[in-house]
């Protein structure tokens, strides 16, 4: 059921001006109160040409965000595909560009992504009081089963179809002569792991070296594609909203959860931002206190002046901090000792 409320989306035209007059596709969109769905609500309400909504079996909500942009004069249109799937993916390249009035888009946001449900990564299962042996050995292999099945999934997802996904719409750049801007969705987790969803974790560790595999790769036809990487902390989405008022899940990293539309607002804020200044770009949004601390116990309970108690322990600041993982190569004496020669 469709529950946005879309006036929380709609931007200052300076805010919001990275959509305007952009043909918007974005992965992952069709989930009633996910990231992908405030996205695209983003660009559709604040003069996106086009916005493509895609989903995989959240069809239903899909519809129904598309109807809702609709209604609000935006050319928006369905996308239904597994990102996975290379034949269903490449399937669906004619289909966008009609839709998008002959052109291909200009701003693809890889969004799509899952999450396990949570076990922990290398450590086998509890044992039973009188359990059985086998009974035991055929518990934790099928747990074990289980588990790195649904880790599959999630590296499969994030990675094959960011990667896929790329593939496509930076080869129909350069086919057209018309520039993209790739923003590939991580999390904060790829830096500062959380436990019990390794494939997640992973996977968003993996999606941040799409940037500069890319431009390496297009290499003089690199002036044809800008992208960057968001690293966002935990949004109430419907991954998450069980944890919304567990502090032992999120308040590690922040006060406390993101809405949905204000994860948008401070996208909108990023994207404003010219493409030349985020390209290669690793961006990480920061909830912090007022104060302009992070999570823990108490955090988010500054009073301001003037607010209401309500208004202080619900304040929240949130900024764009850079990311750059530095490789740096150290001498190994041992090996310079004995170093091989051929």
């Amino acid at each position: 059921m469709y529950s946005a409320q879309q006036d929380l989306f709609r931007f200052d035209p300076e805010l919001g001006g990275g959509f305007a007059g952009r043909r918007v596709l974005i992965t992952g969109a069709g989930r009633d109160g996910g990231i992908g769905q405030a996205f695209a609500l983003t660009a559709g309400l604040n003069g996106a040409e086009s916005v493509g909504v895609h989903f995989h079996r959240s069809y239903e909500d899909g519809f129904d965000l598309v109807k809702r942009l609709q209604a609000e004069g935006v050319n928006a249109f369905p996308l239904q595909a597994d990102v996975t799937n290379l034949r269903d993916l490449w399937a669906t390249r004619s289909y966008v560009i009609e839709q998008m009035g002959g052109l291909p888009p200009n701003l693809v946001i890889c969004n799509s992504g899952l999450t396990e449900r949570g076990y922990t990564f290398g450590r086998a299962l509890r044992a039973i009081d009188d359990e059985p042996t086998a009974i035991r050995r055929a518990r934790v292999r099928q747990h074990f089963i289980d588990s790195l099945e649904e880790s599959r999934t999630v590296l499969d997802t994030k990675i094959d179809g960011f990667l896929a996904t790329t593939h496509l719409w930076a080869g129909e750049a350069i086919h057209h002569s018309e520039p993209v801007r790739f923003v590939y969705v991580s999390s904060r987790q790829a830096i500062d792991p959380g436990p019990s969803v390794p494939g997640y974790a992973i996977s968003n560790w993996a999606v941040l070296q799409l940037p500069a595999v890319l431009k390496v790769n297009l290499g003089s036809a690199s002036e044809y594609a800008s992208c960057l990487s968001v690293l966002f902390p935990f949004v109430r989405t419907g991954m998450t909203n069980e944890y919304a008022e567990n502090e032992r899940v999120y308040g590690r990293w922040q006060p406390r959860m993101l809405e949905p539309h204000e994860c948008a607002e401070a996208f909108a804020q990023l994207l404003s931002r010219p493409a030349d200044e985020t390209d290669l770009g690793m961006y990480e949004l920061l909830v912090e206190s007022p104060d302009g601390t992070a999570g823990g116990e108490g955090a988010g309970q500054v009073t301001a002046a003037g607010a209401t108690e309500e208004e202080a322990t619900a304040a929240v600041r949130v900024v764009w901090k850079q990311v750059r993982l530095d490789v740096t190569e150290h001498e190994l004496p041992w090996s310079e000792q004995t170093a091989l020669r051929f």
